[in-house]
């Protein structure tokens, strides 16, 4: 059994510099996907369920797909839950077999969110589980804008929350469909000089691969959550599958085909993260 909280995957990226990715996921097939690329980079790898996913399939459902793949996975998984907006939502997480809760407070007051988070990370840690909470705001594309991570707040956040991982905004955007948005290295810098905490990047699809590298082996950046970039690798492989044959109506034929181009594209973004030293 390989199921692990997000604090045993983040501490030793952390320390040996390098970062692991927090992968959307919103049904079976990429989810599958996503460990065996894992366990082909010989990487760990974070199961994540957000909104999207809890809105089509119930968490109780999700957990137990995410469990039955860490327990049967050679790498660590990690089953996490993405945005949760409520105590009962991240309590029903916890129930489902979740190993990792991340609060979303980053629209409220900061002392709310403070005192909201810090609640969600109580919770966790009496279950021996990890929390992770956002300071700052990390807007979406054509959407709401983003407000950026005051980095003394983040300390303040850090401190009295006593979270696993920060995720914060520096110039990174959700729903990003193509790589070109640089983060703002000089706030991360100036966060990561007052926590040892952690650094999460939410919307990581649309930072550039470079900046993602070299990031993940000289900051404290040691997450980036990737959704939109796998996404879109797995629409275009449905759409090949289906519009190779239009006559075809078995979905489990036409999703298994999707398989093999999930794999490589996830493969390929954990490798820009770096990896584990060998023991």
């Amino acid at each position: 059994m390989t199921l692990a909280t997000l604090a045993e995957v983040l501490q030793p990226a952390l320390k040996n510099g390098y970062a692991v990715a927090g992968l959307v996921a919103l049904g079976w097939e990429d989810m599958r996907a996503y460990v065996a690329a894992a366990e082909g980079e010989n990487m760990p790898v974070v199961l994540q369920a957000g909104p999207s996913c809890r809105k089509h399939t119930p968490l109780p459902i999700v957990g137990k797909m995410f469990r039955y793949l860490a327990e049967n996975s050679s790498v660590p998984v990690v089953a996490h839950l993405d945005h949760g907006f409520s105590l009962e939502e991240c309590r029903e997480a916890l129930d489902s077999g979740f190993t990792s809760l991340m609060y979303d407070g980053s629209r409220k007051p900061l002392s709310q969110n403070i005192d909201e988070t810090a609640r969600v990370a109580e919770l966790a840690h009496s279950a021996r589980i990890s929390c992770e909470g956002e300071i700052g705001f990390v807007g979406y594309a054509q959407g709401v804008a983003s407000k950026g991570t005051d980095p003394d707040e983040a300390r303040r956040f850090a401190a009295e929350t006593g979270i696993d991982a920060m995720a914060i905004s520096v110039g990174n955007v959700h729903l990003q469909e193509k790589a070109e948005i640089g983060l703002d290295e000089a706030r991360i810098r100036a966060i990561e000089a007052l926590t040892d905490v952690p650094l999460v990047i939410h919307g990581g699809s649309g930072v550039p691969v470079d900046q993602r590298r070299r990031l993940a082996a000289t900051s404290n950046i040691c997450k980036f959550n990737i959704g939109t970039e796998l996404r879109m690798a797995f629409g275009s492989s449905l759409r090949e599958a289906v519009n190779r044959d239009p006559d075809r109506f078995d979905r489990v034929a036409i999703l298994s085909e999707t398989h093999d181009a999930m794999v490589a594209a996830t493969r390929a973004v954990l490798r820009e993260l770096g990896r584990p030293p060998r023991n």
